[in-house]
């Protein structure tokens, strides 16, 4: 007689890991959505800080703020903040200056999320020339950064 060895797995091992790893799934997506949800916004507030220090540089120098954040950086208020698109680095948040009539002395830059990415329900995050930093977040309030 031959001794006929059982190697792989049954129908029944397979299944049984599938509903583990569906569950375990299940339970990790939310959790992985919020982080990277968190994760770009925190990107997002540290490039409006870069910008906010850029514009106190320029004030040094213009005794006023720029207007644009699409025109390119010369240094003074005349110009603008260099980036190439009205967008943050990584394309998930629009980026917006006001006001945006020289000369100004007082800024808010703004980063509303660019609607069908996944910040699009996270709310508009905002820095001033006064230092106010502030998340206008879908729940009800506005909290500081």
């Amino acid at each position: 007689m031959c001794k006929r060895s059982n190697k792989g797995f049954s129908l029944i091992e397979l299944v049984i890991a599938m509903a583990i790893i569906g569950i375990l799934t299940t339970i990790a997506w939310p959790s992985y959505q919020s982080y990277i949800t968190r994760s770009s916004r925190q990107a997002a507030q540290a490039e409006l800080l870069q910008l906010a220090n850029l514009q106190e540089k320029i004030y040094l120098n213009a005794n006023g703020y720029a207007v644009s954040i699409t025109g390119a950086y010369n240094g003074r208020d005349d110009g603008g903040l260099g980036k190439t698109t009205g967008r943050s680095d990584d394309g998930k948040y629009n980026l917006s200056i006001t006001p945006n009539a020289t000369p100004t002395q007082t800024f808010v830059i703004t980063a509303t999320p660019v609607v069908g990415s996944t910040q699009e329900l996270d709310g508009t995050i905002t820095i001033s020339s006064d230092g106010t930093r502030l998340h206008d977040s879908p729940g009800p309030g506005v909290d500081p950064w």
